[in-house]
């Protein structure tokens, strides 16, 4: 249903803790499952602004996108600053037996959910079987 590993993924993050640099945005961590007839896939986003999230499917390939800023202002003393801020970015390569036309989103208690329904041409179906007796066909269902 989707890519599962991102080999980088893991060095992008030691080297980020041993130098102390981005070297590329923040990531979402997500949860990806399918539930009967849909696919799921929950991105952690807590306390990113609803109107920041952007998603898109162009072919096969959805992007999420949400940006969380620190708060600003003349009597903001930062104290502590361990969260990740920025751009949040994560790609998924979802397979063609989903029907992305029908996706949908929804953003509750920090988590974004993606809910995308299994296409028709993918989910299982009886076929029928002909059966030869005397010669004839005969369709039996």
């Amino acid at each position: 249903m989707l890519m599962r590993t991102d080999p980088f993924r893991e060095i992008d993050r030691l080297a980020e803790q041993f130098f102390g640099t981005t070297s590329r945005p923040a990531t979402m961590h997500l949860d990806a499952y399918r539930d009967g007839d849909h696919f799921y896939a929950a991105f952690d986003l807590p306390g990113v602004d609803p109107d920041s999230i952007e998603c898109t499917v162009e072919r096969n390939v959805l992007t999420v996108r949400a940006q969380r800023h620190r708060p600003t202002g003349e009597n903001v003393e930062l104290v502590a600053a361990e969260r990740p801020m920025g751009t949040f970015t994560r790609q998924l390569f979802l397979g063609d037996t989903l029907d992305t036309d029908r996706l949908e989103a929804g953003y509750d208690n920090g988590v974004l959910t993606l809910r995308i329904p299994i296409a028709e041409r993918a989910k299982p179906r009886r076929i029928n079987v002909t059966a030869q007796r005397n010669g004839h066909k005969q369709l039996t269902s």
